[in-house]
């Protein structure tokens, strides 16, 4: 399991979401809300990695169920 790498981070040209089986079944609409704000905040995910491209990075979080509470849990604050 890899951590967030600021400088890497700065090269990102695309992003890919991929589910930890803890995740279970979630509706769409969340699936597209939760892959959203992990990419804005991506210091704040679990499993990252990322993968050399021809033009930079892509970015991979792997979101996990605590990563999914812990975004509810600041959306309400």
């Amino acid at each position: 399991m890899a951590k967030f790498d600021a400088r890497v981070d700065n090269l990102v040209m695309e992003t890919r979401t991929l589910w930890d089986p803890s995740v279970g079944e979630l509706a769409e609409e969340d699936r597209r809300w939760v892959a959203s704000e992990i990419h804005k905040h991506p210091e704040a995910a679990s499993n990252i990695s990322y993968e050399r491209s021809h033009t930079g990075f892509t970015r991979l979080i792997t979101v996990t169920l605590e990563d999914i509470q812990r975004l509810y849990l600041s959306k309400e604050s």
